[in-house]
C-alpha cells in the first residue's frame, strides 16, 4: 500500500511537470492526458483511502519526508481528485485549442498535486515544499492569460499577500526545531512553551492568509482573474481550503494553547457574516461567489476553533462539489454570453436548462435549504459552536442566514425571464461534470442523517462531538427556506442599503486599499528610505574609499616602488660585482692555482701563528 501512496502524489505531479514543460508541441494531447491521470489519482486516492498507508523517507538530518492517510486525509484526497478530474473535464471545451494547454493542464495536475501532498504530509519539510508548490502554481494560474496586465497584477496580489502569510509557517516550523522536536505535525501539540505560543500563532497567520480569512480577504477577489476552472478548483478543494484544513488538522494545537481556538473562532465567525454581506453586495456573479468562499470558510474556520472537527470537515468536502459546480457554471455562462453581470445574465437559466439546474443545486445547497448537505454540515459545527459559546452560535447563524440572501440573489437574477429566453444546448464536455457534481450535491445530503454523521464522526476519530437537537437541526433550514423565498418573492429590492454601505461592501471593505496604506506604502517608503541611504551614504563612502586606494596605489607606485626597485637593482648589481670578482681566479692554468693555494696555505699558516 506504500507503494499507492507514492504514486498518488508521484503520478499528478509528474504528469503535469512534463505537460508544463513540454508546452505547445504537447497541446494536442494535454486534455486526454490529464483527464486520465486526474481519473486514475481518483481511483488511487478511494484506494489509499480505505487502507491508510503510511510511508517515511530520509531527507534531512533528523527531519524525514512522511505522508501518511487516516480518516481526514483520506476524506480529503478524495474530495481533491474527484474535484480536480470533473473540474479538468470541463477544461476540454472551456480552454479552447487555440490555447496553451498543455501548460494550462500541466498545471493544474501541478496543483492538484501539491495539494494532496499538503494533506497527507505529516512532517513539515513535506508541509512546508508542498505549500510552496501550491502558492507558486496558484500565481501562475491565476496569471494563465500573462499577457494581460490586469491579469498579472491580480496573479502578484494574490502570491504577493499568500507569501507574507505564509511566513507564519516559517515561524512555527523553526519554533518547532528549537523547541526540540523531530518536525513531525504530531508533535506540535506537545512543544513546551514559549515556543508552542510561537507555532500556535504562525500556523494560524498562515492557515487565515492561505483561507482568505479576515484581513486577508481581498486576494481571492483579485485571483477571479484566472479562467474559470482555475476559479472552480482554487475555491472548493485546494489552495483556499487549505488553511482550513491545516486548522482542523491541527485543532489539538489550538485547544493545547488556550488561546488559539478562540482566535481561530471568532474570525471564522465574523468572517462568515462580514464576507456574507459583502457577497450579497456584490452585482458581478463571480465577485459574489468568491466573497462567500470566504464566508463558507469562515464556517471552517469557526468549526477548527470550537473542535468540531467532523462538522468542518463536513463542510469542507460538501462546499468543495458546490462551489466547483457554481463556478463552471458560471464560466460556461460567461463563455456563451460573454458576461458574469448579474443584471445581464437575466434569463441565463432558461436559455442553458442544463446549466440553469445545475446552478440551483448549488445555490441551494449554498444557502443551506434542507436537505443539501451544507445544511447538515453547518447545523453539526454549529452545535459544536453553542456547546462552546452562544454568541459564537449566534453569529454563526447570523452567516448561515446570509448565505440563503446572496444564494437566493443570484438566483432571482438567472431565473428572471428575458426576452431572448431559448434553451440553448451546452457541449456535452461542459455539461457532463456540472451533472456529476450536481449529483455528487444530492449525494452529500446524506450527511444530515446521524448514522452518516455518525459513521464519518469514526473515521475521522478523536472525542465524540455534540449533535445537534431537533428544535437547532430544524431552525437553520426553516431560516434559509424562509429568507430564500422571500428575497425570490421581493427581489433584489429587498437588499436595497444605502448607497455608500453598498458601495464600501461591493468593494470588498477596501481591504486592498487598507493594506496598501497600512503595510505596502509604509514598507515601500522604508525601502525608498534605505535606497536613499545606500545611494547618498554608502555608495559615496565606496567611491571615497576606492578614490583614497587608487591614490595610495598611486603614491605606493611613485615613491615606494621606486625605492624598492632602487634597492633590488642595488642587490643585483652587488651580486654581479661579486660574480665577477669570484671568477677572475678561475683562468684554467695549473700553475696558477697552485700559486693561489701556496698564498692561501700562508695566510692561514698566519693566522694560526697569530690566534696561538
Amino acid at each position: 500500500m506504500s507503494a499507492l501512496l507514492w504514486a498518488l502524489i508521484a503520478l499528478p505531479l509528474t504528469v503535469g511537470t512534463l505537460l508544463a514543460v513540454a508546452g505547445r508541441p504537447a497541446d494536442r494531447y494535454a486534455p486526454g492526458v490529464a483527464v486520465g491521470t486526474a481519473v486514475a489519482a481518483l481511483g488511487l486516492a478511494v484506494t489509499v483511502a480505505f487502507e491508510h498507508p503510511r510511508v517515511e523517507a530520509p531527507l534531512l538530518e533528523g527531519l524525514p519526508a512522511g505522508l501518511a492517510v487516516d480518516g481526514l486525509s483520506g476524506l480529503m484526497a478524495v474530495t481533491v481528485t474527484a474535484v480536480t478530474a470533473a473540474v479538468l473535464l470541463f477544461s476540454v471545451a472551456d480552454i479552447g485549442p487555440g490555447e496553451a494547454r498543455a501548460r494550462f493542464f500541466g498545471l493544474m495536475l501541478l496543483f492538484s498535486g501539491a495539494m494532496l501532498t499538503t494533506v497527507t504530509a505529516t512532517t513539515l519539510p513535506v508541509l512546508l515544499m508542498a505549500w510552496e508548490v501550491m502558492g507558486a502554481t496558484s500565481w501562475a494560474l491565476i496569471g494563465h492569460w500573462w499577457r494581460d496586465p490586469e491579469r498579472g497584477d491580480a496573479a502578484n496580489t494574490a502570491f504577493l499577500t499568500t507569501r507574507a502569510a505564509d511566513l507564519g509557517l516559517y515561524l512555527a516550523a523553526g519554533a518547532a526545531l528549537a523547541s526540540g522536536q523531530s518536525g513531525s505535525l504530531a508533535d506540535l501539540p506537545h512543544a513546551a512553551d514559549p515556543w508552542q505560543a510561537l507555532i500556535t500563532a504562525g500556523v494560524i497567520a498562515a492557515a487565515l492568509g492561505k483561507s482568505a480569512q479576515l484581513p486577508f480577504s481581498f486576494w481571492l477577489s483579485r485571483a477571479m482573474q484566472g479562467p474559470s476552472p482555475v476559479s472552480a478548483l482554487l475555491h472548493s478543494a485546494t489552495m483556499v481550503v487549505a488553511g482550513a484544513y491545516l486548522l482542523l488538522r491541527l485543532e489539538p494545537l489550538l485547544a493545547r494553547s488556550g488561546w488559539g481556538g478562540p482566535v481561530v473562532a471568532w474570525t471564522g465567525a465574523v468572517t462568515a457574516v462580514v464576507l456574507g454581506l459583502v457577497a450579497v453586495a456584490q452585482t458581478d456573479l463571480k465577485q459574489l461567489l468568491a466573497a462567500s468562499t470566504c464566508a463558507q470558510i469562515g464556517f471552517m474556520v469557526l468549526a477548527a476553533g470550537v473542535g468540531a472537527v467532523t462538522g468542518g470537515t463536513l463542510q469542507l468536502i460538501a462546499h468543495a462539489a458546490v462551489k466547483s459546480l457554481a463556478f463552471l457554471v458560471a464560466g460556461a455562462w460567461l463563455t456563451a454570453l460573454g458576461t458574469k453581470a448579474l443584471p445581464a445574465l437575466r434569463g441565463a437559466a432558461r436559455r442553458h436548462r442544463t446549466a440553469g439546474v445545475t446552478f440551483s443545486v448549488a445555490a441551494l445547497a449554498l444557502a443551506g435549504v434542507p436537505p443539501l448537505a451544507l445544511w447538515a454540515a453547518k447545523d453539526v459545527l454549529l452545535a459544536g459552536a453553542l456547546e462552546d459559546n452562544t454568541a459564537l452560535y449566534g453569529i454563526g447563524l447570523a452567516g448561515a442566514v446570509i448565505s440563503a440572501v446572496y444564494s437566493a440573489k443570484a438566483l432571482w437574477f438567472v431565473w428572471q425571464p428575458a426576452p431572448d429566453d431559448h434553451e440553448e444546448p451546452l457541449p456535452r464536455a461542459t455539461w457532463l461534470p456540472l451533472v456529476i457534481l450536481a449529483v455528487a450535491c444530492f449525494a452529500l445530503t446524506a450527511t444530515s442523517f446521524p448514522p452518516v454523521r455518525d459513521a464519518i464522526q469514526r473515521v475521522l476519530g478523536g472525542p465524540a462531538q455534540p449533535s445537534p437537537h431537533a428544535g437547532e437541526f430544524l431552525l437553520s433550514g426553516a431560516l434559509a427556506v424562509a429568507v430564500s423565498a422571500l428575497v425570490w418573492v421581493r427581489g433584489p429590492r429587498l437588499l436595497t442599503l444605502p448607497g455608500r454601505i453598498t458601495a464600501f461592501a461591493a468593494q470588498w471593505l477596501h481591504l486592498e486599499t487598507a493594506t496598501q496604506a497600512i503595510l505596502v506604502r509604509p514598507v515601500l517608503r522604508l525601502a525608498d528610505a534605505l535606497a536613499a541611504f545606500d545611494d547618498r551614504v554608502l555608495d559615496r563612502a565606496v567611491e571615497g574609499t576606492a578614490r583614497s586606494s587608487v591614490r595610495l596605489a598611486r603614491w605606493t607606485d611613485a615613491r615606494a616602488e621606486r625605492l624598492v626597485d632602487g634597492a633590488v637593482e642595488g642587490v643585483a648589481g652587488g651580486a654581479r660585482a661579486l660574480g665577477r670578482w669570484a671568477r677572475r681566479p678561475q683562468t684554467g692554468q695549473l700553475h696558477q692555482y697552485l700559486a693561489q693555494a701556496v698564498v692561501a696555505f700562508t695566510v692561514l699558516a698566519v693566522l694560526l701563528v697569530l690566534v696561538r
